[in-house]
């Protein structure tokens, strides 16, 4: 009854499958099917079926489509996940989020608009897309 779901399990570093390290600077589009974490610079779009970490000397303009994410660095951009989105106390978000959960520690500053969806709204929501596909 009070099982914890998927996407309710917290991030850890130890299971990153993708890595855009410190000094490192990219510009495009990132997919990836596990974890991903970001400690240089990137720009364009990140997209995951798991989870994206911005490391505190990270800094991105991007949108993100993803299950959860932990922002501890600089974040320009929207936020799409279909679950929580952290944002520690060193993190900086500017721009709009849409998430089923939100944290955000002392500290930590978020500039845009919220919209909160629970899971079932955004399956049901991507069903109805697909049926005017």
């Amino acid at each position: 009854m009070f099982s914890k779901k998927e996407e309710n399990r917290p991030i850890t570093s130890e299971k990153v499958n993708s890595i855009l390290g410190d000094g490192t600077e990219f510009t495009g589009k990132i997919k990836s099917s596990g974890i991903i974490r970001i400690e240089g610079k990137f720009e364009g779009e990140l997209e995951s079926s798991q989870d994206v970490i911005i490391a505190e000397k990270a800094e991105v303009h991007a949108d993100i489509r993803a299950r959860n994410a932990v922002i501890a660095g600089d974040y320009h951009g929207n936020v799409d996940l279909t679950g929580k989105l952290e944002i520690k106390s060193s993190g900086k978000v500017f721009g709009n989020i849409k998430v089923s959960g939100f944290v955000i520690e002392d500290g930590g500053v978020f500039d845009g608009q919220c919209n909160m969806v629970s899971n079932d709204s955004k399956a049901r929501n991507k069903n109805k897309e697909e049926k005017h596909i």
